[in-house]
């Protein structure tokens, strides 16, 4: 067995938040929206930080249990490109053989970009530039921005049907396929998204693809995604009229590009402090997932300022322990924190 939707139910570790801002570096501000994976027995989180100014910047963490990581000081992408001038932003990744995958989003002050860049080691990334420059992930919508936008992208490590699989989109989410990793085309316009907000859910304004798909032993891909809806029945203004909760949605390898399910309440909400108070309050914002040491361990962003973990048992025991190098497989360890 693989895994079954849904994941969890997750429990929020007592140790959070597990990464704070610090020192008066580029990370001083704010620390929050990691990516994750396992390499080399550890979990890697490639997180967004910035100082005062807001401009962000990607780091690196590494942890033996995956809630004690150790941070290395100088981010390993930076805004080199006018594209991304104001900040490289809300990371996701993959491995596919010995290459990672990172996409994150890429901002000028006035457009986001969903961006690929590949390494071989972590640290040295070859950025192939923006992967949808003329989509509007909001335009099925009636609001939000009206030129081109895109954020948020998790690549499927392995091929379906001779090609490689994206989901992708802020506002609304999309799929796009590759058959070669770099080049990527949706399957439909934005105008025909894969899933949209429910009008009279928690997630009633927006959804946002959240970290990498799981494989379910009965053929569906499980994402953990993120939603928005109205703090307090609220009218919308800006961010601050939100709550950000996470939730899960599942397509079929037979269908990637159609919904086949999705759990009608968040497994993750707003509840610490850090959580309901930050520089964007009310957050839990998942982009990281990894299968480590016999359980799920799922990696948000509080408030847009600090990081926290929430764990499950992965609940197999027909595989040994192993570093995932292209997706969560089972774990047979027992279970431990969070």
């Amino acid at each position: 067995m693989t895994a079954t939707f849904p994941l969890g139910p997750f429990q929020p570790s007592p140790a959070n938040p597990i990464l704070t801002p610090r020192g008066e570096s580029w990370e001083s501000a704010n620390v929050y929206n990691p990516a994750a994976i396992v390499d080399d027995g550890q979990v890697v989180l490639l997180y967004r930080a910035h100082a005062a100014d807001r401009v962000s910047r990607i780091g690196l963490a590494r942890s033996d249990d995956g809630i004690h990581f150790q941070r290395e000081s100088e981010p390993v992408l930076a805004p080199e490109h006018d594209y991304e001038s104001a900040g490289c932003e809300d990371p996701r990744i993959t491995r596919i053989g010995e290459t990672f995958y990172l996409t994150y989003t890429a901002y000028d002050g006035k457009r986001a970009q969903l961006c690929l860049a590949t390494s071989d080691d972590l640290h040295t990334w070859n950025r192939h530039g923006p992967l949808f420059p003329d989509f509007n992930t909001w335009r099925a919508l009636p609001y939000g921005p009206e030129t081109a936008w895109s954020k948020a992208g998790v690549i499927h490590p392995e091929p379906i049907d001779s090609r490689y699989w994206m989901w992708f989109g802020e506002g609304a989410i999309h799929a796009a396929t590759s058959t070669d990793l770099l080049h990527w085309t949706p399957v439909a316009d934005d105008l025909h998204p894969l899933h949209t907000p429910a009008p009279a859910g928690w997630d009633n304004i927006l959804v946002e693809i959240g970290a990498p798909p799981v494989l379910t032993d009965d053929g569906l891909l499980v994402f953990l995604t993120n939603g928005a809806g109205l703090t307090n029945g609220a009218g919308l203004s800006g961010p601050e009229d939100l709550t950000y909760s996470g939730g899960q949605i599942a397509v079929s390898v037979n269908d990637p590009a159609a919904l086949a399910a999705k759990t009608p309440e968040p497994w993750l909400r707003p509840t610490s402090h850090e959580e309901t108070h930050g520089m964007v309050s009310n957050v839990t914002f998942v982009e990281g997932l990894v299968e480590f040491q016999g359980r799920w361990l799922a990696y948000y962003g509080q408030s847009d300022t600090t990081i926290g973990v929430a764990g499950c048992p992965a609940r197999s025991a027909t595989e040994p322990t192993r570093d995932t190098r292209s997706r969560p497989h089972p774990l047979s360890s027992a279970p431990g924190q969070p």
